[in-house]
């Protein structure tokens, strides 16, 4: 008749502990799925309508094509941020202090895959559209602030950026005792610098509407953006904290012997 040691017994609830923990991708990859989707069909739109419908706003087909858009988008997407943080908000964990190792390791994993959502969405928004609106004031003088490139770029992007931006923010704060407790300010700089971009956007066309800039991009009038989205570096200060705190997680949650 065999046995147990204690290194057995160890070992069967190490097993048991790290069978138990798993990871659901489903919405992490929806989401990328969804977007990438989004953002192709913008791309194809305006490659589409851009310089058909796009060239005149007094003109009705650009009414028709995109102040209708512009006016759909607005409330829909907007309306999404609201929701989320909404939602987030009234289904917080209220009892923060309680929660297991385990639950509160996903949740760091889960909110990385917050963060990963939205440096894809700012990817989009610095490198395809707005390299593509500088284009498209260096081809095209813009007569109305609602231009094809505008109505992409600052009405459709930023909102979707902001969507898990704050998004992010607010999951870290409702179910993540470490940022519940305090507010991290590399955090409040990736999330607060690059919302700042939408009221900058006011500045920016007020500048236009005196100097002609169309598109030289080291006019101080620009310099906001540039400044503002950098604060998305602050990232990797999150990520930081992110890591100190797994380093203390991971032996708890699988045992030192696997971690």
């Amino acid at each position: 008749m065999s046995t147990l040691t204690s290194r057995d017994l160890n070992s069967s609830s190490t097993q048991d502990s790290t069978s138990s923990f798993t990871l659901s991708y489903i919405w992490f990859a929806v989401s990328l799925t969804v977007l990438t989707g989004v953002y192709m069909s913008y791309r194809f739109y305006q490659q589409a309508y851009g310089m058909s419908a796009g060239l005149d706003s007094t003109e009705p087909i650009f009414q028709e094509i995109w102040m209708r858009l512009f006016w759909i988008q607005l409330p829909v997407l907007f309306g999404l941020v609201a929701l989320i943080q909404l939602y987030l908000f009234f289904t917080r964990d209220r009892n923060i202090d309680a929660i297991t190792p385990e639950v509160e390791l996903k949740r760091y994993f889960y909110f990385t895959m917050w963060l990963v959502v939205y440096t894809f969405t700012f990817y989009w928004i610095g490198s395809f559209f707005a390299e593509g609106d500088g284009n498209w004031h260096q081809t095209v003088l813009r007569d109305t602030p609602i231009t094809p490139s505008h109505v992409v770029l600052f009405y459709a992007c930023i909102p979707v950026y902001l969507m898990f931006g704050i998004g992010g923010f607010v999951y870290a704060m409702t179910r993540i005792p470490a940022f519940c407790k305090g507010i991290s300010l590399m955090h409040v700089f990736a999330v607060v610098g690059p919302f700042l971009i939408l009221p900058n956007l006011g500045y920016n066309e007020w500048g236009h509407a005196y100097w002609l800039t169309e598109e030289i991009f080291s006019h101080p009038l620009h310099w906001g953006f540039v400044i503002l989205g950098w604060n998305a570096l602050s990232l990797a200060g999150v990520l930081m904290q992110i890591i100190s705190r797994l380093r203390e997680l991971l032996p708890i949650v699988f045992k030192p012997e696997n971690a």
